[in-house]
């Protein structure tokens, strides 16, 4: 069944992404003004996005994501943060009460089939990638540059995801047997920043930031939200079901997947 249902994701995703593109270019105007390649006087300045750029605007994001503590001492961002912070911890605490359930259930089998780590990855890897294509094809030059801007945000996460994966060693619930306990799981685990699981999801952090770039992008379509995000919400679900993560690795890694594109990736450059 997972084998079948891969295709079916992917021809869904090629889809979803000519859908979004064709919408763009249908519009008498561009959904959102495109990057511009210089700023008017007193208008801030768009970050230029290519191929060529994008390795270097991945370390400049770096820079901002690891000081990104500085903005605290100016009073910015702090109660977001703390109520990040505040529900990471609840999950974390719900650990022995929620890993139970998906532990001892088959009920989600055809899902978690459906929604495999490996089609899942495939899927939020084809989104951006057919995204390209597209605009290549179509001379749309605003659909590349989304396609860019959200790969940029995947691997700005996932650099972010090995700090954390090395340092926190977190385990699991596929790693316990039965019911548990499933307490005391942090440093008990792999520190290798490659392992699957841990803290916090890969998956939740990449299917949010594809969503939250193409949502951000074509807000002006009202459908190409709620697709968006509900995609990305179904494959985060999923690392729950699949005992993959637990409800905490989850939420913070969809966290960071809407953080990181909102503060890092999509601002203006002033």
């Amino acid at each position: 069944m997972c084998r079948r249902s891969l295709p079916v994701f992917l021809d869904l995703c090629l889809l979803l992404v000519s859908s979004v593109v064709a919408a763009g270019q249908q519009a008498n105007t561009p959904p959102v003004p495109g990057p511009p390649q210089t700023a008017s006087a007193g208008q801030p300045s768009y970050r230029a996005v290519s191929l060529a750029k994008l390795p270097g605007n991945i370390l400049e994001d770096q820079k901002d994501i690891f000081l990104f503590p500085r903005q605290w001492t100016k009073g910015k961002h702090l109660w977001p943060t703390f109520g990040i912070f505040i529900a990471t911890a609840g999950l974390v605490a719900s650990d022995p009460y929620s890993a139970p359930p998906f532990r001892t259930t088959s009920s989600f089998n055809g899902f978690n089939h459906a929604f495999s780590g490996t089609n899942t990855a495939a899927v939020i890897a084809a989104v951006p990638a057919a995204m390209y294509g597209v605009g290549w094809l179509r001379k749309d030059s605003y659909a590349k540059d989304t396609a860019l801007l959200a790969g940029e945000a995947i691997a700005d996460g996932f650099l972010l995801d090995m700090a954390f994966k090395g340092i926190s060693g977190r385990k699991q619930p596929l790693d316990y047997q039965g019911n548990g306990p499933y307490a005391d799981s942090f440093f008990a685990g792999s520190h290798n920043p490659l392992h699957s699981g841990g803290f916090y999801s890969l998956h939740a952090m990449a299917a949010t930031s594809v969503a939250a770039v193409i949502a951000k992008r074509y807000r002006n379509h009202r459908w190409v939200p709620y697709v968006a995000y509900g995609l990305a919400g179904a494959i985060s679900f999923s690392r729950i079901t699949g005992s993959d993560h637990f409800p905490a690795d989850v939420f913070f890694g969809g966290a960071m997947g809407l953080v990181i594109p909102r503060f890092v990736v999509l601002p203006a450059r002033d």
